[in-house]
């Protein structure tokens, strides 16, 4: 690989990379379609394809068919007015309800976290090291996921000589590159230490558990408690929450790794963020990608309806 192609690939995500990939594979092997393509081969795909794939996920499919012809030098087919009429016709047809994670709420992280200190120190007092190391990795990964509002791709590419701890006070972590991060031009974020569910005293004990120097953060544990030496996989951050609020007797429907940071944002929330503190924070750049991790107050609560109801002045029959 020349260096300029060393440096083109470096300029797309490995998941991107992955998902458009996934994407000519499927119009081209699945579906039978031809590459290049024609505008009215990709308005057919389209519609062979309405009514079993969501409209986001026909959405990253014409992203992935787009960056093949541009990287080829083809014209996009993508773009054609015949392609955005059907795509606009399967919203109007197909209309579906954008599925979002259930928020961890602060009562559930506490007794989450609550049960895997104890579950530590069980493990601890037993010299079981596999169990003690596990337990410590799933706390400090609760914790700084949630009060830092972490993707589950941001959890993952942490690294231990990109942190600075500062005891009793906080943690800086330096974040190379992230999704809300078009320019990679890296980003020092800020964790502070708490008097409760401390992610920064939770980071501390499981670094030192696992006797860890350099390299990723979290990474896998196979079965005889030794650690792998790359990073856990962004995919596995999801059933590996959910196992978490198993175990604490908890229910995990509808919980992903973006359960974290929409609980994070609900919290910032309910406790008076001002949005634009609270964009800066977590590193959304728009508005709108905001608001669709935070549950605004229902304006049709029955507090506010029985509020209503009982400041009115009653009104008295008028003498017929």
């Amino acid at each position: 690989m020349s260096n300029i192609d060393q440096y083109i690939h470096a300029a797309t995500r490995e998941n991107t990379r992955r998902s458009y990939q996934a994407a000519v594979q499927h119009f081209e092997v699945s579906w039978g379609g031809f590459l290049p393509a024609t505008a009215d081969s990709v308005a057919r795909y389209l519609a062979d394809h309405a009514e079993t794939l969501a409209i986001n996920t026909l959405k990253l499919r014409l992203s992935g068919l787009a960056q093949w012809h541009r990287d080829q030098g083809f014209p996009d087919p993508t773009k054609a007015p015949i392609v955005k009429k059907v795509l606009k016709g399967i919203r109007e047809l197909h209309p579906t309800r954008e599925k979002r994670a259930r928020p961890i709420q602060l009562e559930e992280l506490t007794t989450i976290a609550g049960q895997l200190e104890l579950a530590l120190s069980i493990a601890v007092e037993k010299g079981d090291r596999k169990a003690s190391i596990v337990h410590a990795r799933n706390r400090a990964l609760l914790l700084l996921g949630f009060w830092r509002g972490f993707r589950s791709d941001e959890i993952c590419r942490l690294r231990v000589e990109l942190v600075t701890v500062r005891p009793g006070e906080g943690m800086t972590i330096y974040l190379p590159r992230s999704k809300g991060d078009r320019q990679s031009l890296g980003r020092e974020l800020k964790v502070p230490a708490l008097s409760h569910l401390c992610p920064v005293s939770a980071y501390e004990e499981w670094i030192k558990n696992a006797d860890i120097a350099e390299g990723p953060v979290f990474r896998a544990i196979n079965r005889w408690g030794h650690l792998s030496e790359t990073e856990l996989a962004s995919n596995s951050i999801s059933p590996l929450l959910r196992h978490m609020i198993e175990q604490a007797g908890l229910h995990h429907k509808n919980v992903s790794s973006h359960s974290l940071r929409r609980g994070f944002a609900n919290w910032a929330n309910a406790n008076g963020w001002d949005t634009k503190t609270l964009m800066e924070y977590v590193g959304w750049k728009d508005v709108q990608s905001a608001m669709r991790y935070v549950d605004a107050a229902d304006p049709f609560s029955q507090q506010r309806i029985e509020q209503n109801i009982s400041t009115r002045k009653p009104i008295h029959n008028l003498p017929e």
